[in-house]
């Protein structure tokens, strides 16, 4: 029997942005970043109000189909739980369309916003972190973005086909960060097709390739956890990033660079954001290189996944 939440019910959700692919890792390692995006959700007597602020305030839908919206009746129906009305506050930190998992968080925020009502009403139909992980994940159609949002941290995310089911099941571990290391983003102002980079994937790889990145997305795993001191080889790739490359001149230019350096960066999602992870800061002259290169160099902390208050 679905429940009704009353009105004046409130919830706000603070969600990280994220990365994926950390290199080799396509579409199963993800990592969530100190970049957050707000959303407050209060139950109404009626209708729908949507507010947006910040990043893209100006280009998404402030109605029905916001993804935002989607995501909290989504959440509220796998609950069995009903609003008679909702208003939907969005406060935008997360730059849209530059691999840094925009989507995903909205998606994510969404969903714990409507977990949290439920909690506040009717605690026995609160969802769990894997059935978040599941329903963020169907908004994307990948798990990686969307379950470090929900665990914080690293991901090992991966899907396969549920038993008599055309259904994906979409599962993900957490990994422990090891403290020493620390996340810089050099974000370009211009941005990204997440279809259109990958559609410049071939759909057929040699064999070696292929050996090659399960090695390395293998030692990232310990990279991450363990060896800090391995992330330049446990970041190599040889499945997507060249192949991106002619989409992305600056960020390939970049990480050239940073590599060149001994920094162990990598293609963002799918760009055009840099990911550098180290356990050094980035020196101050390669900042201001890249700052004079019109990109924003954001120091930023390995996140926990969304909190809900």
């Amino acid at each position: 029997m679905t429940q009704t939440l009353p009105v004046g019910v409130s919830v706000t959700a603070r969600v990280p942005a994220s990365s994926a692919n950390l290199g080799p890792g396509f579409d199963t390692l993800g990592l969530a970043l100190g970049l957050y995006d707000e959303i407050t959700v209060t139950t109404t007597g009626s209708g729908l109000d949507v507010r947006v602020e910040g990043e893209g305030a100006q280009e998404v839908p402030w109605g029905p189909s916001h993804l935002v919206v989607r995501a909290v009746e989504r959440g509220l129906e796998a609950a069995g739980v009903w609003a008679d009305g909702l208003d939907v506050v969005c406060r935008n930190v997360i730059p849209h369309s530059r691999g840094l998992g925009s989507s995903a968080s909205a998606a994510v925020g969404g969903l714990a916003a409507a977990n949290g009502l439920v909690r506040k009403i009717a605690p026995e139909r609160v969802l769990d972190s894997a059935q978040l992980v599941q329903l963020a994940s169907e908004f994307e159609g990948h798990p990686d973005n969307a379950s470090a949002s929900v665990l914080g941290g690293a991901v090992v995310s991966w899907s396969e086909a549920e038993v008599d089911s055309e259904r994906r099941a979409y599962r993900a571990v957490s990994l422990r960060v090891h403290p020493s290391i620390r996340a810089v983003a050099l974000v370009p102002s211009v941005r990204s097709s997440t279809a259109h980079t990958r559609g410049l994937l071939p759909d057929l790889v040699p064999h070696r390739d292929a050996a090659f990145n399960v090695s390395r997305a293998a030692l990232a795993v310990v990279a991450l956890t363990e060896r800090p001191d391995l992330l330049m080889q446990a970041t190599e790739d040889l499945l997507h990033q060249a192949q991106r490359a002619p989409a992305l001149p600056l960020t390939t230019k970049w990480i050239a660079i940073l590599r060149g350096s001994g920094i162990a960066a990598t293609v963002s999602g799918a760009g055009p954001t840099v990911l550098a992870l180290a356990t050094e800061p980035i020196p101050a002259e390669l900042r201001a290189a890249a700052e004079a290169d019109d990109l924003t160099v954001l120091d930023l902390a390995i996140a926990d996944g969304v909190q809900v208050d």
